[in-house]
């Protein structure tokens, strides 16, 4: 048994080979391969337009790769016929930057709309979920009857954070989760996502442009560069990683091989 554990354990739970995508006559994806190990948190980083946001809807299947293979547990589901590749993507959480919190619906039904709208759940049952999910980041159970409208920026980010954990996926995804928050609640949000995420066991993968937070998040971290990986290593040598282009980035300096493209 411990022999068939660590053959389980050295597939990657994400694994992306050779993936491609273009817009029109523009490269946003030039090859990337990562592997992200089950169990462990990988951080992507890399410049406003380098394709980290790309890369992560081609992994939901938003957006459709040109070329080059996405493997979940070892399995590519670019090959699974359409109602599959739906079954394994919808085993990920996803917290999207801004939230993306449905207005006109109040907290508990934003939490569980998933759950609902799947019938895993009913009406009657979603508030007491909801409450559940709810008290996992911080918030009181009244939390669910106000609407997203009356919630700070931290709050809103906390109750993205319920909705993402509350199918209990075993891949989370976050997208710039301190984007718009103070240093204080950011550091928050960052260590409410390490718990849910060593809580339900999961493997996440987050892009951000916030050193700070991608060190507090990651496990091992990567940078994209003009569409292609350009360093992957541990998240905590992420200052002091030795490679040019990630020692700018990270540091915020003016000079050095990453130069703005003039847009034309």
């Amino acid at each position: 048994m411990a022999q068939r554990d660590a053959m389980t354990d050295s597939v990657p739970k994400i694994r992306l080979r050779g993936l491609r995508k273009s817009f029109g006559p523009k490269v946003v994806l030039d090859g990337i391969d990562l592997d992200v190990m089950p169990g462990t948190s990988l951080v992507v980083i890399g410049g406003s337009g380098s394709g980290k946001s790309v890369l992560l809807k081609c992994i939901l299947g938003l957006i459709e790769p040109d070329a080059g293979r996405i493997e979940i547990d070892g399995q590519d589901i670019m090959t699974l016929p359409s109602r599959d590749q739906a079954a394994a993507r919808a085993r990920i959480g996803m917290l999207f930057q801004a939230g993306a919190l449905f207005d006109s619906l109040p907290v508990w039904e934003n939490v569980v709309f998933g759950l609902l709208a799947q019938r895993k759940i009913t009406r009657r049952d979603g508030r007491a979920r909801a409450a559940e999910f709810l008290a996992q980041v911080g918030l009181a159970e009244t939390v669910g009857d106000l609407f997203p409208a009356e919630l700070s920026g931290g709050m809103q980010k906390r109750v993205a954070l319920a909705r993402a954990i509350a199918a209990r996926p075993d891949m989370l995804f976050f997208d710039e989760p301190t984007t718009g928050l103070d240093p204080i609640m950011g550091a928050v949000i960052d260590g409410l996502i390490v718990d849910c995420v060593k809580r339900l066991g999961s493997t996440a993968v987050a892009i951000t442009h916030d050193m700070a937070s991608a060190r507090r998040i990651g496990d091992t971290a990567a940078m994209i560069h003009r569409g292609r990986i350009v360093w992957n290593g541990e998240a905590s040598h992420l200052m002091d990683s030795g490679n040019a282009e990630v020692d700018q980035f990270t540091h915020g300096r003016r000079e050095g091989p990453i130069q703005m493209e003039l847009r034309r």
